[in-house]
């Protein structure tokens, strides 16, 4: 096979949970412009359309990453339809931030949300798969290394929280248990691990976002653009071979 043409998706069909959001659209349009049909699995169809209405290929299916019967209904509703998921993107979250020692409700939660929402979709989208599908969840950078405090100082808004770093941390380790789990399946697993993404909102805060350049060995924050060839490698037969892997996309963050 042409090695351009290895990482082509065409006639694949691909979940990406949380798929409007800052990085989530990104993730669907890569899938999308590598000739996937990409279904967008959120809770907002009213979101969905401000970012995706009129494209040919991408489509809405209601996803509770919270609840088990959501997650069955949709991974279901997809597979009638198309006989197969070949490739799921686990990008969603859903946490609320809090302290460094915050009660014990907000930590459950936010583990519940970051990490166990993985474990169930990737538990409920297995028996709609077939040999040579793709799983990619999505770490962090924070996920393998302890936030700089020093770079939060005066925008304490803006710190990673400490169940949100574990949950990620156990998002990698859950990857790589898959990886050897479903690889007779021949169902590889991956995760990408992101660096400093700051979303637009954050970015308006100048200050901040110097500091999170001074951390980054290229000198920069990343661009949600520059996860699509990440992506597509891992959910392609470019990387046919690969499994267990954490791809880091971080500027450099964390070799220093």
């Amino acid at each position: 096979m042409n090695v351009l043409d290895s990482f082509r998706l065409d006639g694949k069909i691909a979940i990406v949970t949380g798929g409007y959001g800052h990085l989530g659209r990104a993730f669907v349009e890569a899938l999308h412009e590598a000739h996937a049909k990409v279904y967008v699995a959120a809770r907002s169809r009213d979101r969905f359309l401000e970012v995706f209405k009129g494209i040919k290929g991408i489509e809405f299916v209601y996803l509770n990453i919270l609840d088990t019967n959501s997650i069955k209904e949709a991974f279901s509703s997809v597979h009638k339809e198309n006989v197969k998921i070949d490739i799921l993107v686990n990008n969603a979250v859903s946490l609320d931030f809090g302290s460094a020692f915050m009660d014990d409700e907000t930590w459950n939660k936010g583990v519940d949300g970051v990490l166990n929402s993985v474990f169930r979709c990737i538990r409920e989208v297995v028996p709609f798969m077939e040999s040579g599908a793709s799983i990619i969840n999505i770490a962090s950078m924070y996920g393998m290394v302890s936030p700089d405090f020093e770079i939060y100082k005066g925008f304490e808004q803006f710190m990673s929280p400490p169940h949100y770093g574990a949950a990620k941390s156990g998002v990698i380790q859950m990857t790589r248990y898959y990886a050897v789990k479903l690889a007779k399946k021949g169902i590889r697993v991956n995760c990408i691990s992101p660096g400093p993404f700051p979303s637009k909102f954050v970015q308006k805060f100048d200050g901040f976002i110097e500091k999170l350049k001074s951390k980054v060995p290229l000198g920069r924050i990343g661009d949600p653009e520059e996860l699509k060839g990440a992506l597509v490698f891992l959910a392609s037969d470019a990387s046919s071979f690969v499994a267990g892997h954490n791809l880091v996309v971080d500027g450099g963050w964390t070799i220093w």
